[in-house]
């Protein structure tokens, strides 16, 4: 039989059993509920079970490479955050590499991260804070959940891209670092914007700018910072991922499953909930995006001194 007839005949049958869906981070958190949202759609929509299997270590690590070994016949897949281009530079010896050993399927969705402030912080807007921490140099303080994690990221990409000087201060979950920013022992803060939107429209945090290249649509009224940093952009991304050698065919089905679940109200609702706008993309625009986040993460990393901890 010829080999293309093999291929199509493949995929007319894929998937033959149940596709796990490996979440390398805990149960519960944004990856895990987004996942959960799209499996159970496509579960309905295909006739056959998509399960969640959460492999959390590592910053995400145990689970990458859990997906990377596995069998390339789309019945395992990653689904997973832009923590995938951070890790390869921080832990430069993980066992696999994401060119090398995973495909991109496509990208689910993006989130930006919201910068702000104290209210006792006499900046108003990205332009004014910037001034106030060139005048100030070292003495403003950013709080972020742990080394590598976006929120410590986007301050580095703030300090080097402004040419600013501030502490960046570590703190080991959200709960703790929230505190202090809205108790005012750190100045300022990158966060989601789920999360920091009620301390906003409280008052106990100030909003001075998104971190996506334009404003959110549920806060049309922040700036993105880039209005001010021409060229400045990160976004938390969720996006699945297949072992490499994966079928072309199996890929595209896939895209095709996953960017038609991403219509389907129940997953906007739920991607929503989380701050999170949809995507839907085809694998080689979402292969691009990773290649960019790679060489971005790269140079904040090195240019930051940035090591694990």
């Amino acid at each position: 039989m010829p080999a293309f007839l093999c291929a199509c005949t493949y995929a007319q049958e894929y998937p033959a059993k149940p596709v796990r869906i490996i979440v390398p981070f805990a149960a519960a958190g944004g990856t895990d509920i987004l996942a959960r949202s799209l499996a159970q759609r496509l579960s309905e929509t295909i006739g056959q079970q998509f399960i969640v299997d959460n492999r959390p270590g590592g910053n995400g690590l145990i689970g990458a490479e859990a997906v990377a070994r596995a069998a390339a016949d789309g019945h395992t897949l990653l689904m997973s955050t832009n923590g995938l281009t951070i890790n390869p530079w921080l832990h430069p010896h993980i066992p696999y590499s994401i060119e090398r050993d995973l495909t991109p399927i496509t990208l689910v969705g993006s989130a930006p991260s919201l910068l702000a402030v104290h209210p006792s912080v006499p900046a108003k807007n990205v332009k004014e804070l910037i001034a106030l921490a060139r005048s100030k140099p070292g003495q403003l303080a950013m709080s972020n959940t742990g080394v590598g994690t976006p929120s410590h990221l986007a301050g580095e990409l703030l300090k080097q891209t402004a040419q600013i000087d501030f502490l960046i201060v570590q703190y080991k979950g959200t709960g703790a670092m929230l505190a202090d920013t809205v108790g005012g022992q750190v100045s300022m803060t990158f966060g989601s914007l789920p999360g920091l939107a009620p301390l906003v429209k409280s008052g106990k945090l100030r909003a001075i700018g998104v971190s996506s290249a334009t404003r959110a649509p549920t806060m049309p009224n922040v700036p993105a910072i880039a209005e001010t940093l021409p060229g400045f952009e990160t976004v938390i991304w969720y996006g699945v991922l297949a072992p490499a050698k994966t079928p072309r065919e199996v890929i595209m089905r896939l895209n095709g499953e996953i960017t038609k679940a991403l219509a389907h109200e129940s997953v906007r609702q739920r991607l929503a909930s989380q701050g999170i706008d949809p995507a839907g993309i085809g694998p080689e625009k979402f292969g691009a995006i990773i290649k960019t986040d790679l060489a971005r993460w790269g140079k904040v990393i090195r240019q930051g001194n940035i090591k694990p901890e």
